[in-house]
């Protein structure tokens, strides 16, 4: 088996990725007043810079100041200050690395009592049974709402290179807004943004379109993609090669295949499949099915963390392999598998029966590590889920109180 591991990568932008290995999005939740970047994330980010990857993409940021997934979410829109950015930018770039940051609409999958507002294709709200009071109850986007949103998208990418970065990745997967309107159980609209999968792909095209009109040709363009929903009658995996195959004119370097959602968190693990490959990385058959198809490069994520792992992945055809925890668990990983060595400590699985709760106290699990490598400190993946959880749920509501009035408070244009 051959390995392209750590062999460099041309995008059709031009840009040229120094490895096949990519540290994937994951929410930091770290933003300072503002809803700025501040020193806590460019000293986690040096940290992954350091350990070798050849692309590093950022956690959420979002395009609407209104609109965010908790109190703690990263802003970039017109009237944010530009330097936060560059200094975060620099950060990860330190290490020889590209990066992109990430862009994204929550759209209905915003935490309840967050002020500002709650959108979505349709007024379907969450479904978590009886968790689904964690989540604001959305309204139906109006025409006005959505063509306004797409332009944010366009501001927040052109923002972004201004600011250093490499490329934007537009995230239409696990639930979000763009999400949302690709899912035919979400999106029930009877007008052009729905019905059809034409119509259901309309704003997450329109975005993209307006992005790479927004940007230099040598900036990159990717798209974070669900390979399939995994809820019966959800959006699947016809649907994103469908998808795909749209996004191909577009000026797209590369799409990043994920999976699930809130309401079905596929994304954090499949711990009762008991195949190898399904549980070091849960959406490498569908990847597979799809690069046959695929007109443009793929990247997968989910539960990769060991490199026999890895080489599977790309020998199966995929060209970036991208990992999310075990980055936040050992963040020189690469580095470790550059020297023939492994990680020698992995995530406490989370096993209950509870999926709703299991993925919100994973996620838990992984913010804990993001905080004591952004504080210059050694991870503990040994951390019991519900000490995660509850900590994480203290740290939330506390930041909850403190942000209501936020957006009420005038964001004044810096340079």
């Amino acid at each position: 088996m051959t390995s392209e591991l750590f062999s460099p990568l041309t995008l059709r932008s031009g840009q040229v990725l120094k490895n096949r290995i990519a540290k994937a999005a994951m929410e930091e939740n770290m933003a300072d007043d503002g809803q700025l970047p501040d020193g806590r994330l460019l000293s986690l980010y040096r940290r992954w810079a350091a350990g070798g990857t050849g692309l590093l993409i950022t956690g959420n940021v979002m395009v609407h100041a209104e609109a965010l997934t908790g109190p703690a979410g990263v802003v970039l829109d017109e009237h944010a200050p530009l330097r936060p950015f560059a200094d975060w930018a620099n950060a990860a770039k330190s290490g020889g690395g590209a990066v992109w940051m990430q862009i994204n609409h929550p759209g209905r999958q915003v935490l309840s009592g967050m002020p500002g507002v709650v959108w979505g294709p349709t007024d379907i709200g969450v479904d978590l049974g009886r968790h689904s009071g964690r989540f604001g109850r959305p309204t139906a986007m109006t025409a006005r709402q959505i063509q306004e949103t797409v332009a944010r998208y366009a501001v927040t990418a052109r923002r972004a290179e201004e600011a250093g970065f490499d490329g934007v990745e537009v995230h239409a997967a696990h639930g979000y807004l763009l999400s949302q309107f690709l899912s035919p159980l979400v999106n029930r609209r009877t007008d052009r943004w729905g019905g059809s999968p034409e119509n259901r792909a309309r704003m997450l095209l329109d975005v993209v379109r307006a992005v790479r009109a927004a940007v230099s040709p040598c900036f990159s363009v990717a798209v974070k993609l669900n390979s399939a929903d995994f809820q019966r009658g959800g959006f699947g995996a016809d649907d994103a090669r469908q998808v795909i195959q749209m996004l191909e004119p577009l000026g797209v370097d590369l799409v990043e295949l994920s999976g699930g959602s809130y309401e079905s968190p596929a994304m954090t693990g499949r711990p009762a499949d008991d195949r190898t490959p399904a549980r070091e990385a849960y959406f490498l058959d569908l990847a597979r099915d799809l690069v046959g198809s695929s007109p443009l490069p793929l990247m997968l994520t989910g539960g990769i963390s060991r490199r026999v792992t890895a080489e599977q992945v790309l020998d199966g055809g995929v060209s970036v392999l991208g990992m999310g925890t075990a980055l936040a668990v050992t963040p020189d990983l690469p580095e470790r598998w550059r020297q023939g060595r492994e990680a020698d400590r992995r995530m406490r699985p989370v096993t209950w029966s509870d999926k709703a709760l299991a993925s919100a106290a994973g996620m838990a699990q992984v913010r804990h590590q993001m905080r004591r490598l952004a504080a210059g400190r050694a991870t503990r993946p040994g951390t019991h889920p519900a000490v995660a959880l509850v900590s994480e749920l203290g740290r939330q509501q506390r930041a909850l109180r403190s942000y209501r009035a936020w957006p009420a408070r005038p964001r004044a244009t810096q340079p």
